[in-house]
């Protein structure tokens, strides 16, 4: 199976998700300070930053995982969504959602690892135009 690039999402196979209060600004800073580049922006909840071959995410407020508020996670890119996470399962990872198909072109679900760590398995499943999901400013990489 040829493996799908979906334009809405880095080509990075992990990802960090960090939690800011003003991803815009933290957006602004990161790129001043360490030569991020913006990538794309969704809303003002949401901004995708490249370095060479690495990216990251900002995300605003919490990824709660009640009861504990999370300030991280981490965005790990599949080939299969769903095979991975029936493995994650058997592995008794605690799943938090189901893989489920999204208007952005993947197909995720998320876990806690036996940490507390949230995680994001994410497979491309289309090449989905990021304009046509409410994102601006996207620069292809």
């Amino acid at each position: 199976m040829k493996a799908i690039i979906n334009r809405s999402v880095p080509r990075s196979a992990v990802i960090p998700v960090l939690t800011y209060d003003d991803v815009g600004r933290a957006s602004d800073w990161l790129c001043r300070a360490f030569g991020f580049r913006e990538r794309l922006r969704i809303g003002d909840h949401r901004v995708q930053l490249v370095l060479g071959d690495g990216a990251v995410i900002l995300t605003a407020g919490s990824l709660d995982t009640s009861p504990a508020t999370v300030s991280h996670a981490v965005h790990v890119h599949v080939e299969d969504a769903d095979r991975h996470h029936e493995q994650a399962k058997r592995a008794g990872a605690r799943i938090l959602q189901p893989p489920t198909d999204y208007p952005y072109g993947e197909r995720q679900y998320g876990a806690l690892d036996l940490g507390g760590h949230h995680w994001t398995f994410s497979q491309s499943i289309a090449d989905v135009d990021p304009a046509s999901w409410g994102a601006t400013g996207f620069e292809p990489e």
